[in-house]
């Protein structure tokens, strides 16, 4: 039934809308379906003319003014089909690069990527690159031991009888305000040259070592000096490592006293801010220093725990967390009468950086009421610990409690839980400044091989926090060799510059003993480290033979990615490791839920999938098929994969021994013959040793091409496989413009340009001057056109891209172009490959034209004639455009073409911002499917800074009874507070963020965040629909159409002549998020695997060490400088003003 015309408001007879609502299941026609031969199609150009006008076949007509029928869009979608496949026959040169490619045969060979042989043969390369550096951890870890075994300790040692270099020297030295400054270093610091290293990143010297001190520790005291003194015998030892092995990197000894002893000497990279860098809190120590921890942590939040006190305790746990790793799992509870956590997590977690945010937001939150009840808050410890139905570390077990004090001893709590066995070790800290009896904490430490620990102030809080660290090293150093074992750390930043690297850990034992016939030292001495950079790992891995879309990736026992293509932090923060999980690399799905379980269990394995994967510019999904082989790294804790499409089975190999065809080729590449042949860009791969990268692609052409002048592409300091492969492709591809492109006239069909790309690395752009607006990456594996085209069959459009905020194209000299491309797929002997993709670039406006005349009612190339009241017509897109919308929407939802002028600017927007109404009406209908993902390694703009924040933003100010207090005076807190104010003097910004740093700085400027993601795709719906978008008198009705052997929807609607039909929009654009709810996640936590090896428990552990004071002797100087600091006080300063708005 015809549709009449209608006005906004005016209703309608109800049979049509009746007719319309759900698609006629008759008329529709899948993509597989067979059409009526109509003989080689032949693109209809803008003007129409005669000669290649496609035979136009009249629609069926119905009543005057109706809406088009089912088949009349049908129609109209044929003749789209057959104009851009007519353009990409002739143009494309798909058939023609074919021919070419068999034309030269016998310059090139068909090699076999075979998974399982290569992933094993990559895994002993990477096996084979660690174990060198265990071995020289070894020797650094057994030299430690002899030098400190053999040292003499000096109780009357000075600094000017060390001599070290000080690697904050230099920046001490320009910082008038320095401490080191101030009070004049008395130590003998060396003044070193240093020389620029590229496999460094850095100026270094080979010649000494450097030393990093804490700020927070004095260098001058007798334990440091010692320290220095015997550490100094590791530099020849660092030496002789690298002269048997010049690929080692940093090596560094970090002291269980916080020295930290690395080689070769570079100058500390010290932060604008206050230089808060402790060895002892690296993941790499942490990891090397003790075995996995299931940890407690209670909180006191009695009525007598208030104002600073509290604070001092959220500050402490929230520095607690930050010495656990993700091998260990833990919970937080506070307690008074009660016991309750404090976040939403009711048992023990893992300890990733995520639930250590839930858990430091938590703590914020605690407030100070009750009475204390030791009792409540040590059985529920005790019951979290025991709790054996979760995922645990189930090595270390350890309650931390934080109290300002107490009478009650619980010893009938320890009698049920822990005794007599002591499996579980409690902690204690004395927080605050009180009168209370601390015997009683010292007891509970004592009984249960723990340690009592006093935090009168927070410059006692760092030390203190991270001391118990050394409790859980005893059994390790009594259990000697065995315990001696290398570790490989999770993904981190480098804190000297050389990026993500991963480094291998080895405990540094002390062996001495007190006497004669006295028990064997129990304390660590630190932990010796090697890094290893990732990239250095990666140059192990097929770099090109595996084609644009394989990779070799690699994880760890967690799950998280050591190798990927994915791993791409924006920002990372050198005191936190880089864990990014597999299936957060990946978009999840069961197969690869499975492959990441067998990984992690060490097993060998291969299978294919069929999976959904993200476009390298994250705008869409692609459902593809991949192969996945993985086996284990022996001797590591890491498993190596392997994913190969199918069609990169098989690569070229070219073999181009004719040399007077080498240099033909080769005169391709100058751009002298860009005119004539077309611009080249090529790949900026690393080709030869000595050649210069550049990022603009001209310079590296000109140094490519300089270099060649000098060198043949069979020399060895060149990669022949590389070169030999884009000499070919250049000459393969100039070929293809010799054969197609040179003799066809671009503007009778609207194109801006002609284009090829290969795996070689050439990417051919035709004529010369399209090359002015080609913005795509030289390199073609980078290039999300030439992957999405390889996983794609047919042709993929592309519009340009836009973003909503940003103002909409300019149509100005017909320079807005839609890319449309296609793989050239090869049959070579029963062998199938993809080594190449072709495509042309349509110009915008032209086209927009012409997809107005295919999808109308013209039979001709007559003038098109409007339907009006006195004749009997369809509408259609050209004539009725005020009327009827005409659109092409690609199949990530991005508006590819309009019947509509005002929308041309708009080409390239995700449809939802185009019509909202109309993009919601396609996804209801199944058109569309969304996925939502994360990216957890996304950049963010800071969160203004607040009171409650983990980091001190200010400090305790004693009152007049305080000053007038005698006890006060003499007790621990006079030298901290002195320090704290100290501190606060020369690092102002420790306490106030500084605006001008907030605005310059961009450590300041960027955080790491979470970013939600959502892309569509094409849904189940692949035929002809008609539909309604229901809405009373506003009602509109629309059909879409699927273009075969494109990824575009053709959609013919009525257009919105209400508003008040508008619904909710769709929403593609990257949003800042929280990420999945963390409490639902920790319910079901993906499968991991800790260390192979806990070390706990020892029967010859001494635990009569379980405790002391924090003491800080003050002195009559110190006192008067106190208080004129506090008559004087501090002025006040203004808070920055910055907003938190994804970057």
């Amino acid at each position: 039934m015809a549709v009449p015309a209608r006005t906004c408001g005016a209703s309608r007879p109800d049979p049509a809308r009746t007719a319309l609502r759900w698609p006629s299941r008759g008329s529709r026609l899948g993509p597989g379906a067979r059409r009526p031969a109509a003989g080689p199609p032949r693109p209809l150009a803008l003007l129409l003319p005669p000669l290649l006008l496609l035979p136009l076949l009249a629609a069926p007509g119905a009543s005057a003014y109706s809406f088009p029928q089912q088949h009349t869009v049908q129609h109209w979608a044929r003749r789209l089909e057959q104009e851009i496949d007519g353009v990409m026959r002739i143009f494309g040169g798909v058939q023609q690069l074919r021919e070419i490619y068999k034309d030269n045969r016998n310059l090139f060979e068909v090699q076999e990527n075979e998974p399982q042989k290569l992933v094993e043969k990559v895994a002993g390369d990477i096996e084979s690159l660690l174990d060198r550096k265990v071995q020289a951890l070894k020797r650094l870890a057994d030299a430690a031991e002899n030098f400190q075994k053999a040292h003499r300790w000096q109780d009357n040692i000075k600094e000017e009888d060390i001599v070290y270099y000080d690697a904050k020297a230099d920046a001490e030295l320009d910082d008038p305000e320095s401490e080191d400054v101030e009070r004049g270093s008395k130590a003998s610091t060396l003044r070193l040259d240093f020389v620029e290293d590229s496999n460094f990143k850095n100026k270094v010297n080979y010649s000494y070592t450097a030393v990093q001190i804490p700020t927070d520790i004095y260098k001058g005291s007798t334990v440091i000096l010692n320290e220095l003194n015997w550490t100094e015998a590791l530099e020849n030892v660092f030496m002789e490592n690298r002269r048997q092995d010049p690929t080692l990197l940093w090596q560094v000894f970090g002291s269980a006293t916080g020295v930290t002893r690395y080689y070769p000497a570079t100058p500390w990279r010290a932060p604008k801010k206050i230089d808060l860098y402790d060895v002892r809190r690296r993941p790499w120590y942490i990891q090397g220093a003790s075995s996995p921890k299931d940890m407690v942590i209670i909180v006191d939040v009695s009525g007598s725990v208030s104002g600073l006190t509290l604070k001092l305790m959220k500050t402490s746990v929230c520095e607690m967390l930050d010495t656990l790793s993700d091998d260990d799992y833990v919970n937080v509870a506070s307690f008074n009468e009660k016991a309750q956590p404090v976040s939403c997590f009711t048992h023990l977690v893992q300890a990733n950086v995520r639930n250590k945010k839930v858990f430091k937001e938590a703590v914020q939150g605690m407030v100070a009421k009750g009475t204390t009840g030791y009792k409540a808050g040590f059985e529920y410890a005790f019951d979290q610990l025991q709790n054996s139905n979760i995922t645990r570390a189930n090595c270390n077990k350890m309650i931390m409690m934080f109290t300002d004090g107490g009478e009650d001893r619980v010893q009938d709590v320890f009698e049920k839980y822990n005794w007599p066995n002591r499996t579980v070790r409690v902690f204690t800290f004395s927080v605050g400044q009180h009168n209370y009896d601390v015997t009683p904490l010292q007891w509970m430490a004592c009984t249960n091989k723990g340690y009592y620990f006093e935090i009168p102030s927070i410059g006692a809080i760092r030390i203190n926090t991270q001391e118990y660290l050394d409790v859980l090293g005893r059994p390790m150093v009594l259990a000697g060799k065995e315990a001696k074992q290398v570790q490989w750390t999770n993904v981190y930043e480098d804190a000297l510059g050389l990026g993500m690297v991963v480094t291998g850990t080895l405990p540094v034992f002390n062996l001495t003993q007190d006497g004669p016939g006295e028990k064997k030292n129990q304390l660590i001495l630190g932990v010796m480290g090697i890094d290893v950079a990732l990239n250095d790992i990666k140059r192990l891995t097929p770099n090109y033979t595996l084609g644009a879309n394989g990779y070799v990736f690699a994880i760890d026992l967690n799950g998280y990615v050591l190798l990927h293509p994915n791993l791409k932090p924006q920002t990372t923060n050198f005191r936190e490791p880089v864990t990014l999980d597999f299936l957060d690399a990946e978009l999840e799905d069961e197969n690869k839920e499975e492959i990441r379980r067998s990984m992690i269990d060490g097993n060998k394995g291969h299978k294919q999938i069929r999976t959904l994967v993200k476009s390298l510019d994250e705008r869409y999904i692609d459902e593809v098929t991949r192969n996945y082989t993985w086996v284990p790294i022996r001797s590591t804790n890491y498993s190596l994969g392997l994913v190969l499409p199918p069609y990169s089975t098989f690569y070229l190999q070219a073999n181009l021994s004719d040399q007077i065809l080498q240099v033909k080729y080769f005169e391709f590449l100058l751009p002298s013959s860009f005119e004539s042949e077309g611009h080249v860009f090529i790949a900026p791969r690393e080709y030869c040793k000595d050649l210069n990268a550049s990022d603009n692609n001209t310079e590296f052409l000109k140094n490519f091409i300089e270099l060649m002048e000098k060198v043949t592409p069979d020399s060895k300091q060149c990669n022949n496989f590389l070169l030999h492969n884009l000499i070919l492709d250049t000459g393969i591809t100039q070929q293809l413009v010799e054969r197609v492109w040179r003799d066809q006239d671009l503007n009778t069909y609207s194109l801006l340009a002609v284009f090829a790309a290969t795996d070689g690395g050439i990417t051919r752009v035709f004529p010369n001057k399209a090359a002015e607006d080609w913005t795509e990456n030289p390199e073609p594996f980078n290039a999300s056109f030439y992957r999405r085209s390889l996983d794609n069959h047919g042709y993929v459009f592309r519009p340009p891209q836009q973003d909503a905020l940003l103002r909409p194209l300019e149509l100005e000299n017909d320079t807005v172009g839609i890319l449309v491309s296609t793989a050239v797929e090869l049959s070579l002997g029963g062998r199938t490959l993809r080594p190449a993709v072709v495509g042309v670039k349509l110009d915008l406006e032209a086209w927009a034209e012409k997809f107005k005349v295919l999808a109308s009612n013209r039979t001709h190339q007559d003038q098109p004639q409007k339907c009006g009241p006195n004749s009997h017509c369809e509408m259609d897109c050209e004539v009725n455009n005020e009327d009827l919308l005409c659109v092409l929407i690609d199949d990530g939802g991005f508006l590819v073409l309009s019947n509509q002028n005002h929308q041309w600017d708009q080409v390239g927007r995700f449809f939802s911002e185009v019509d909202a109404n109309l993009m919601l009406a396609l996804y209801n209908n199944s058109f569309y499917t969304r996925k939502e993902s994360y990216d957890y390694q996304a950049a963010c703009a800071p969160l203004p800074p607040g009171n409650l924040g983990a980091a001190p933003r200010g400090i305790f100010v004693p009152t007049i009874a305080d000053f007038l207090n005698l006890a006060w005076w003499t007790s621990a807190a006079a030298w901290s507070l002195f320090q704290q104010l100290l501190y606060g003097l020369i690092y102002h910004s420790w306490f106030q963020a500084d605006p001008a740093e907030a605005e310059g700085n961009p450590e300041v400027r960027e955080s790491s965040c979470v970013m939600k993601q959502t892309q569509y795709y094409f849904g189940s719906v692949n035929a002809s629909y008609n539909a309604i978008i229901d809405c009373g008198n506003c009602s509109r009705l629309f059909h879409a159409q699927r273009l075969i052997n494109t990824n575009l929807l053709f959609v013919v609607a009525e257009k919105p002549l209400c508003s008040q039909c508008e619904a909710g929009r769709l929403l593609q654009k990257e949003t800042h998020s929280d990420g999945p709810e963390q409490c639902e996640l920790v319910q079901r936590p993906r499968y991991r695997r800790g260390p192979h090896i806990c070390f706990d428990y020892n029967a010859t552990e001494d635990t009569s060490d379980c405790g002391r004071g924090a003491s800080f002797p003050p002195s009559l100087g110190v006192l008067v400088s106190l208080q004129l600091l506090l008559l004087l006080g501090l002025p006040p300063r203004p808070q920055p003003q910055v907003h938190a708005t994804p970057l």
